[in-house]
C-alpha cells in the first residue's frame, strides 16, 4: 500500500439503494482517522432516487432532521485507484446508527441478515457473480441521441460477432487495463467474453465462500470497468436494454451452500437432489414478489423478452439458458444454481438477499419445484414474470415475504422509491408519440 503521504485522495464509496456508489472524497491524511472513526452521512442516502433526488414520501428526510450515520470502512476494500489521474485510493463503507446498531435501510446489512439466517441454519453460501456491459463511443451529447457501440455500423446488418477473439483483441489495452486493476485491487476476475451484441462484454468473478465479499466484488467491479472504460474516451454502460433489438446486458448468480463439513449440500448423496429441488421451489415461489429487487429499473424490463436468452417465465432446468433458474452443467460436486434473472445495473446485495432468502425458504418449507423445463422454454406457456415496473411494484408492496425477509421499513421505503421511479416515466411524453400524434 503507498505510503499515506503519497496518497492525494482517500474516495469513501457507499452502495446506496440502487446500487448507485455515493460518498466523499478526503485528503490523503485523512486515511488513519477513516479507518479509525469512519465517515458521517445522512442515513436519508438510502431515500434517494436513482437521479439522486430525495423521494420525500420515504418520510426519512428533513422530516426526521435528516441525521448523520456513521459509515464505518469495510475490511480489505482500501484499495488503490489505479486509474485515478490522482494518487488515490479507495474505500467501500457500510452504515451504522450512532449507538453502533446496523442501519437497516442499507443493501449491505439487508444481506447480511440473510447471510446470518443460514449461518444459524448450518449453511454457508459459495457465489459468484457474471457482469455484461457495453462499451460505447463518446462525444454525441445530443438530446435523445442513441448511443453508438464501438462497434457501430450506420449501414448493413449489425455484426452480432459472440464470442469473437478479434473483438477481445481489438480491445485488448482497454480489457487488459480491467484485467490489471483487478489484480490491484485484489478482484478476483475470471474470464473475459465478447458478448452476444456488437461492443457487448462481460467479466466473470471467481466463487467465494465468502457472500458478502462476492457482493462487495461485484460493486466494484462496475466501478472499475466504467473508471477504466473512462480512462481510454470510452464509456462503459450497464444499462439492461440499451437497444430493443440487441441483447441485454444481465447480472447471473451462482450459487451453492456448504454444510457445517464443507459439502456442497446440492451434491450429498441421497439428499442433494431433493435439497436442490427445494431451493428452485422457493426461488420460484417468491420470483414474482421480489422480481423488482432483481429487475430495479424501468428499463431493466424492456430486457425480459421472448427470445433474447433473458429469462421471462418462472421456469427452471438443466444446462438450458432459456429458464430463469439454470443448472449448469459440471462435476456433481460442483452443483449450484445459476439465477439468471437480474439486470446488470442491480443492486448486488438486494439480488443475493432476495436469492438467498428464497432459496433458504424453499429448503426449510420443503417447497415443491415444478418439472425442468426442456426445449425452449419461451415456446411453452409457462407462467410470465412480471412484465413491467408497475405489476412488480404492486406485487412487491404486497408482499409478506418481502417485509418477513427483508424487514418493515425497508419494504415500505423500497416500494415508494420504485413506485415514484415508474411515475417518473410515466410523466413523460416520448418522441415516438409526438411523431405520431402531433
Amino acid at each position: 500500500m503507498p505510503h499515506t503521504t503519497e496518497i492525494d485522495v482517500i474516495e469513501v464509496l457507499l452502495p446506496d439503494t440502487n446500487g448507485i456508489l455515493r460518498g466523499k472524497w478526503l485528503p490523503g491524511s485523512a486515511i488513519d482517522k477513516i479507518l479509525k472513526d469512519g465517515v458521517a452521512m445522512p442515513q436519508s442516502m438510502f431515500g434517494l432516487d436513482v437521479w439522486g433526488r430525495e423521494v420525500a414520501e420515504t418520510g426519512i428526510h428533513i422530516e426526521t432532521g435528516d441525521k448523520d450515520g456513521l459509515c464505518r470502512p469495510v475490511p480489505g476494500t482500501l484499495k488503490p485507484v489505479p486509474w485515478s489521474p490522482q494518487p488515490a485510493m479507495q474505500a467501500l463503507v457500510s452504515m451504522y446508527l450512532p449507538d453502533g446498531r446496523p442501519w437497516m435501510l442499507d443493501p449491505r446489512h439487508i444481506l447480511e441478515a440473510q447471510l446470518d439466517r443460514l449461518t444459524a441454519r448450518g449453511f454457508k453460501p459459495v457465489v459468484a457473480f457474471e457482469l455484461e456491459f457495453y462499451l460505447l463511443r463518446t462525444g454525441d451529447d445530443r438530446p435523445g441521441a442513441t448511443p453508438r457501440t464501438v462497434f457501430h455500423r450506420e449501414s448493413g446488418p449489425a455484426r452480432q460477432n459472440m464470442y469473437s477473439i478479434s473483438d477481445l483483441d481489438e480491445f485488448a489495452p482497454v480489457i487488459q487495463e480491467m484485467r490489471e486493476a483487478a489484480k490491484i485491487q485484489g478482484l478476483p476476475a475470471d474470464s473475459v467474453i465478447s458478448e452476444a451484441a456488437p461492443g457487448q462484454f462481460e467479466i466473470n468473478l471467481y466463487h467465494r465462500d465468502d457472500a458478502m465479499a462476492a457482493a462487495d466484488d461485484a460493486v466494484l467491479l462496475r466501478r472499475l470497468i466504467q473508471g477504466v472504460a473512462r480512462k481510454h474516451g470510452l464509456k462503459a454502460s450497464f444499462m439492461p436494454k440499451p437497444y430493443l433489438d440487441s441483447a441485454g446486458s444481465g447480472m447471473h448468480i451462482h450459487a451453492s451452500l456448504l454444510d457445517a463439513e464443507g459439502a456442497n449440500v446440492f451434491a450429498k448423496p441421497g439428499s442433494g437432489e431433493a435439497t436442490l429441488r427445494h431451493a428452485v421451489g422457493g426461488l420460484l415461489e417468491h420470483m414474482p414478489e421480489t422480481a423488482l429487487m432483481f429487475v430495479s429499473s424501468f428499463n431493466g424490463f424492456r430486457r425480459l423478452m421472448p427470445g433474447s436468452y433473458a429469462p421471462v417465465s418462472l421456469t427452471w432446468g438443466y444446462d438450458n439458458r432459456s429458464v430463469a433458474v439454470r443448472i449448469p452443467n459440471g462435476k456433481p460436486a460442483a452443483t449450484r444454481i445459476e439465477h439468471r434473472i437480474a439486470g446488470a445495473d442491480a443492486n448486488p446485495y438486494l439480488v443475493l438477499a432476495a436469492i438467498l432468502a428464497a432459496l433458504d425458504e424453499g429448503i426449510e418449507k420443503r417447497i415443491a419445484a415444478p418439472e425442468p423445463i426442456t426445449g425452449n422454454a419461451y415456446d411453452l406457456g409457462a407462467p410470465r414474470l412480471s412484465a413491467s415496473m408497475q405489476e412488480a411494484v404492486r406485487l412487491f408492496r404486497a408482499s409478506d415475504f418481502a417485509r418477513r425477509r427483508f424487514g418493515e421499513a425497508f419494504a415500505r421505503i423500497y416500494a415508494i422509491m420504485k413506485e415514484m421511479e415508474c411515475a417518473e416515466f410515466e410523466r413523460r411524453i416520448s418522441s415516438l408519440e409526438y411523431d405520431t400524434y402531433l
